[in-house]
Formats: structure tokens, C-alpha cells, sequence
């Protein structure tokens, strides 16, 4: 088993839908999806062996949501379907860091209130009982975002706020607003540059806070915010964006109670596709890359893969028999 597969977890983390049961370990008790691959198996020598040459060994999710407003609901469920299922498979709240710009579950607008939903019908609350926001409203700024990727932060933040990673922390990085060529706009009142990301992952690597990052964007124009990683300063990331420079990213389902878009196409896309996985599919990270359809989207989606080293054809082969028997159980 090769060191680059284990980058899939943090894909599986945010995309793999909802539906999936908690990990259960053998001795029938709840445990987090890293106990599943220390667990005794048949596998487990080539799971000890992978740990011992990967230099990864824990892995964390910085999520997102830059948009204010009501009209931006979508924005807020596309990042708390992404928390949500992040926690399912076993990443806990101490290792998930929470941005949302604003709180449209206690907006007046919301005829349910305290819930939000991403499907017609409200069949699924993804705020339920337990959603822990670390940094909310007027806290979801350019520069706490930056000061909490470097490190950079006052001493009387709380650990809660901090991104407590190593040089072997692998991290999600997800983010999902309004765009344009290389910039988000946060609270629609100031702008993140693609500059900024780079230089932000550039002193990650040089102060050892990571091992890999996976790097999603879900904006307008979202493959620009990629544009500035380099080989030589951002070296181990890995960076999958929902439109090219130049396109738009679009909104999927509309509910009419709420008058309101509900989740965009590019975050719909990749639940859909792996909500279909099997526990005998052998996927890679290129079959996941291949299903993406541009006609559905509306956009054309962005992968970079020359910042990582790995082919995208081992990622995952065999990976996920481990993972989902575990969860079948």
C-alpha cells in the first residue's frame, strides 16, 4: 500500500455522502475511521506497513463558508454537508476548524427554524444537535484565515481556533463562496487572493504544518485560486476547483419553501458520485476525477495533480475494501 492513498481518507472525509453508517469497531462499540484501520484485520501488516512509510499520521479539515446574506444559503449548506460528513467518518470537532460567515439557521427568513437543509423537502438537517462553529459571523475574515493556517495567532485564542497540525497532519481545505479570477470574496466586503493562498500554504510547509493538502474550491472562475502553488513552495498539494478561469459555478436544487438555492452543482456532483460506491469498487482518485460531467455542472472542473508527486491511478486502488468493510459492519 503506497503512501499517496491514504490522501484519499480526506477526499472520502468531505465528498462520501451522508448516508454512510458510523464506524463500528469489532468489538461492536463506535469508533472514529482511523480505529478502523488499526483494527485487526487480514490487511493489517500492510496497513502497519503503510503508516510506518507514508509519514502521515493524523488528519485535520479547515472548512469554509466566505458568503453572508440569505441569498447565499447554498454557500452555508455546501460547507455543512461537508462538516457533516467529515464527523461521520470519524474526524472529531477538535480537528475540524468551522468558518461561517453567517448563521441562516436563525435567520428570520428561515421558516425552519435552527435547521438547514440541502435537499428539497427537508429530509436531512445538517445543523442538527451538535454543530460546533469556531470562527462565526464578523470572526470569518482574510486575515483570521490566514493567521490560523500559519500559525499566526494571539495567545489568548483558545485551542478550539487553532490548527494544532505537523509535518505529518494531512488537511482539507475546502472553501466555498464568490469568486472571480484569483480572488473569494469574504463577507462581501474584502477579498482573498490566490497570492495569499499560496503564500499562506507556502509558509505551512516551511513551519512543517503539513504532510499533504487537499484543496478543494467551489466558486466562480475557482481554478484561479490554484494558479499561484508552485512545486518549489507548495510542494504535496493536491487541488480539485469546480470551475476553469473565466467560467462560472453554478447552483443545483431550489426549494420553493425557502425561496431559495440549496446547494451548488459541483458539491451535489461529487456526493452523488460517491454515494454509489460499493464496498467491491475499486476506485481511484482518477475514476472519481473521470465522473465529473461538465454538461451537469455547467462549468468545467479543475484538478491539479503536478504538485503531487503520486499517480492519481494508485490513489485508493484497494483502499477502499479496507474502509468500507469496515463500515458494512
Amino acid at each position: 500500500m503506497t503512501g499517496s492513498r491514504k490522501l484519499v481518507y480526506l477526499l472520502l472525509v468531505a465528498w462520501v455522502a451522508a448516508i454512510c453508517p458510523p464506524v463500528v469497531a469489532d468489538n461492536g462499540q463506535f469508533a472514529n475511521a482511523s480505529s478502523a484501520f488499526w483494527a485487526s484485520t487480514p490487511h493489517e501488516a500492510a496497513i502497519d506497513g503503510f503508516f510506518s512509510t507514508s509519514g502521515h499520521t493524523n488528519n485535520w479539515a479547515v472548512l469554509v463558508c466566505t458568503s453572508r446574506f440569505w441569498f447565499n444559503y447554498r454557500h452555508i449548506a455546501n460547507t455543512l454537508s461537508v462538516y457533516r460528513t467529515v464527523k461521520r467518518l470519524g474526524i472529531p470537532d477538535s480537528n475540524i476548524i468551522l468558518m461561517l460567515a453567517d448563521d441562516v439557521a436563525c435567520n428570520p427568513r428561515n421558516r425552519f427554524p435552527a435547521a438547514v437543509y440541502n435537499k428539497p423537502g427537508q429530509m436531512l438537517d445538517l445543523y442538527g444537535e451538535n454543530v460546533e462553529v469556531d470562527y462565526r459571523g464578523y470572526e470569518v475574515t482574510v486575515e483570521n484565515f490566514i493567521r490560523l493556517l500559519t500559525g499566526r495567532l494571539d495567545p489568548e485564542v483558545p485551542r478550539s481556533k487553532r490548527l494544532l497540525t505537523d509535518d505529518r497532519s494531512n488537511i482539507l481545505v475546502y472553501m466555498t463562496g464568490h469568486g472571480g479570477e484569483e480572488f473569494l470574496k469574504f463577507q462581501d466586503a474584502e477579498e482573498i487572493s490566490s497570492h495569499d493562498v499560496a503564500d499562506a500554504f507556502a509558509q505551512m510547509w516551511e513551519k512543517k504544518r503539513y504532510h499533504e493538502i487537499f484543496f478543494v474550491a467551489d466558486t466562480c472562475q475557482a481554478a484561479s485560486m490554484y494558479m499561484r502553488f508552485s512545486k518549489e513552495r507548495t510542494p504535496n498539494v493536491l487541488a480539485v476547483a469546480s470551475s476553469q478561469t473565466g467560467e462560472n459555478s453554478y447552483s443545483y436544487d431550489t426549494d420553493t419553501e425557502l425561496g431559495v438555492a440549496i446547494i451548488d452543482r459541483f458539491t451535489y456532483s461529487n456526493l452523488q458520485t460517491l454515494e454509489r460506491l460499493q464496498r467491491s469498487d475499486q476506485w481511484t482518485l482518477k475514476s472519481l476525477f473521470d465522473s465529473y460531467d461538465p454538461r451537469f455542472m455547467y462549468s468545467t472542473p479543475g484538478i491539479r495533480t503536478d504538485l503531487y508527486d503520486r499517480s492519481m491511478e494508485e490513489v485508493c486502488r484497494g483502499w477502499m475494501d479496507l474502509v468500507v468493510a469496515k463500515l458494512k459492519r
